[in-house]
């Protein structure tokens, strides 16, 4: 029997909107480990190291998320016996690895912008790579990663919900259940909707604070 759609079916979108949440924080954090890693090693002194990184960053985002997602879902256990990856931790591992990608380009080009005297005053005070790195460049780097770095989480929020085909219970899988028992599509997507125009505005406003804040200190 269908029900009509009423204040009990928000509890599951509630739920679903949480998990994506989760999802995407921990998708942000292992993509940003990744992308530092991957950043760095394509600004490398080394060759096969600027090689590696330039075609990940190539390989990833040419291939679109939903493929990946069924890569790590279905693929990885059919090339490596034994593997049999949950649902959640093939979503983390897909988004993570595509937004590693993009992260990348978002520290190299960060590191970029800063200015070669900053990079040659380091060495005159004899610093290493990995303290030059910590204590001077990063820190102006970051300045100008953060924007573009949420302006990329807000994207991939957004993208997420691609999951919901090998079956996670995000925010958009949850109302495809909440539109099965009551037969309301359009009035469950539009809450699904809200779900997510609320999310990603709370995060742009994080980015526009940080902004305005960045410009105050110049």
């Amino acid at each position: 029997m269908f029900q009509e759609f009423g204040w009990i079916h928000l509890l599951p979108l509630v739920k679903g909107a949480g998990l994506t949440i989760v999802l995407c924080f921990f998708a942000t954090i292992f993509g940003s480990v990744i992308g530092l890693f991957v950043g760095l090693g394509s600004l490398s002194k080394r060759k096969f190291i600027i090689i590696v990184c330039t075609w990940y960053i190539k390989l990833i985002r040419g291939i679109p998320l939903l493929m990946l997602i069924f890569l790590t879902y279905f693929g990885l256990p059919m090339i490596i016996d034994g593997i049999n990856f949950s649902k959640g931790f093939s979503a983390v591992l897909a988004l993570s690895i595509y937004a590693g990608a993009y992260m990348g380009e978002i520290v190299r080009g960060s590191i970029q912008s800063i200015s070669k005297g900053q990079f040659e005053a380091s060495d005159a005070l004899g610093l290493s790579y990995f303290q030059k790195i910590r204590y001077v460049i990063l820190p102006q780097a970051l300045k100008v990663m953060i924007p573009p770095g949420i302006g990329f989480i807000i994207a991939l929020i957004k993208d997420s919900s691609l999951v919901s085909v090998i079956g996670y219970i995000d925010l958009t899988k949850a109302g495809r259940v909440v539109s099965n028992l009551t037969v309301d599509p359009i009035r469950t997507f539009l809450v699904v909707a809200l779900f997510y125009f609320v999310i990603c505005y709370g995060l742009s406003k994080v980015s526009r604070y940080y902004e305005a804040k960045l410009t105050q200190s110049q």
